[in-house]
């Protein structure tokens, strides 16, 4: 599907995609110290060891991420979709449960979860967009 025929969110979240695939999980895989590694996974962060074993599947999420925006293939719908929703939820989880916090700071979490909480709103709408047919 050409960039010009889906909505430019949609455009927006396929670059994102992209630059998580081919920029920053590279990168964090190879060059970030396993000292200071973190990975985010329903809110709880894990670090050091936990986190780098867990950064390919974070990379395997956003690269077919990419790739199901570039085709537009229909298994991505619901997929993209509920997967920022459990990044909506993740945030109001981190923000309540994240160690450089008391646990009262739900409003920190609440900005976030919104957000994501509409766009992953958007994808789970966005159905017609998708295409149902696998070429």
């Amino acid at each position: 599907m050409e960039l010009g025929t889906r909505p430019g969110w949609m455009n927006a979240v396929f670059a994102f995609c992209l630059f998580m695939t081919f920029l920053y999980m590279p990168y964090d895989m190879l060059w970030t110290p396993l000292a200071s590694d973190a990975e985010v996974w329903f809110g709880l962060a894990l670090h050091g060891w936990a986190a780098k074993a867990t950064e390919p599947l974070h990379w395997a999420i956003y690269a077919a991420g990419a790739f199901g925006f570039w085709k537009m293939r229909s298994w991505l719908h619901p997929w993209a979709a509920l997967y920022t929703a459990q990044v909506a939820v993740g945030m109001l989880v981190w923000a309540l449960t994240d160690a450089r916090t008391d646990g009262r700071e739900l409003v920190l979490g609440v900005p976030p979860f919104l957000a994501f909480g509409a766009l992953a709103w958007q994808l789970w709408r966005s159905r017609a967009y998708f295409n149902t047919r696998a070429g």
